[in-house]
């Protein structure tokens, strides 16, 4: 599969099967995690594998949406704001850019891999972070449930090409 088609086969995934994901398949989307760029290669972030039916519950409070029960494991992407570059001119802090460009990294791997994933970023990072026992400078920037999805997967709609780009 070409690019264009991993891309077009990416979903936001929200039912998932009870199947177990095989390890070598979540070794793989770290690795692709691991090599995503971040500027001047800080790489500011940490990734939670959560597991343990006691720590998804503990997360599923950040989260209530009950559909994110099904999924077998979630990672949790976190930015460490201390590590994370900062832009000279105006000091913008970029570990966000950075973190979602590994998300990204994470939820595509996982698309050719054939399992779904759903970037999740209405949670309560409060509650996520007291979960994980997070220190003041790490934050929840996402909670990414991965799993076989049981549902099937309609077509994306997309805005056509020439609402989106404009050349000048």
């Amino acid at each position: 599969m070409n690019f264009l088609e991993l891309i077009r086969k990416r979903r936001a995934i929200r039912q998932f099967d009870s199947k177990e994901v095989e390890q070598e398949k979540l070794d793989y989307i770290l690795e692709c995690a691991r090599f995503a760029p971040s500027a001047v290669n800080i790489q500011p972030w940490l990734f939670f594998i959560v597991k343990s039916e006691e720590k998804k519950k503990d997360l599923q409070k950040a989260y209530p949406n009950r559909w994110i029960d099904s999924a077998p494991f979630y990672i949790v992407a976190c930015a460490d704001s201390e590590q994370s570059w900062k832009r000279s001119y105006d000091s913008k802090n970029h570990v966000d850019v950075d973190l979602s460009i590994a998300i990204e990294h994470i939820c595509l791997a996982a698309a050719e891999q054939g399992l779904g994933t759903c970037w999740v970023c209405n949670f309560d990072p409060i509650i996520c972070s007291q979960a994980l026992e997070l220190s003041e400078h790490i934050h929840p920037v996402a909670i990414i449930p991965i799993g076989y999805h049981s549902s099937v997967v309609k077509p994306q709609v997309r805005k056509p090409i020439k609402e989106i780009v404009k050349t000048i």
